[in-house]
């Protein structure tokens, strides 16, 4: 068993912009390549930033309103600056938050849930930017087919982790979702089994209705 890494999943053509890129440089980047952000490199290839259209759209924010419908929004002093911006390292939002390519979708989806961001520059070991994951191409894994998850769950799961008779317990998947049925020897073996299969990529959801021949875990309160 192993989660798809950032590398198998990331894009390797990273479009990049560099520090003293002008703004509107940046805005023709964006709309050519049809990226909503890209990563800011300095003069050895290292991300040192992101600039995103958020990060663009706060100079059209800042404008006044002829209409007078809409106040003047106010902006912290990184805001004000970052509105007043012209180039792309005045622009960015700093620094850059990066991954390895060996990262798993896990590490690297925990890591844009817990900094509230929505794609991660990829990095070697010196730091020079290999590529780009997004929150995209992590969900890429949901696209995974039914039987592919079949296969790497009675193989890898039930048989080699497990140590499992393939016969006695089946596996179901349907659009990711994954029903279990069947005998184990141990009651203990049920949530076990059902843990492993959900950390298998591209699992929506697991269901199980399996039987036991032994109540270990009634047996262990006992004692």
């Amino acid at each position: 068993m192993h989660h798809r890494t950032v590398a198998e999943l990331m894009t390797r053509d990273v479009v990049r912009a560099r520090r003293d890129m002008p703004f509107k440089e940046i805005v023709r980047l964006l709309t050519e390549n049809d990226v909503t952000a890209v990563p800011v490199v300095d003069d050895r290839d290292h991300p040192v930033g992101v600039v995103s259209e958020a990060d663009l759209l706060r100079k059209s924010a800042d404008q006044a309103d002829p209409s007078g419908r809409t106040p003047v929004p106010h902006l912290e002093a990184w805001e004000r600056a970052k509105a007043e911006g012209a180039r792309a390292e005045e622009l960015m939002s700093a620094p850059a938050i990066c991954a390895r390519p060996e990262w798993n979708v896990v590490e690297a989806a925990r890591l844009m849930e817990t900094r509230h961001i929505k794609r991660l520059p990829v990095v070697d070991e010196t730091d020079r930017l290999l590529g780009i994951v997004s929150r995209g191409d992590l969900l890429r894994i949901f696209l995974r087919r039914d039987d592919a998850i079949r296969d790497e769950i009675t193989e890898d799961v039930l048989r080699r982790t497990m140590g499992l008779v393939l016969s006695e317990v089946t596996v179901d998947v349907h659009d990711g979702q994954v029903s279990l049925h069947g005998t184990v020897e141990f009651r203990s073996l049920i949530p076990v089994i059902e843990r492993l299969c959900r950390s298998v990529d591209g699992v929506v959801s697991v269901a199980e209705d399996m039987e036991y021949r032994t109540d270990d875990a009634r047996r262990s309160a006992a004692t």
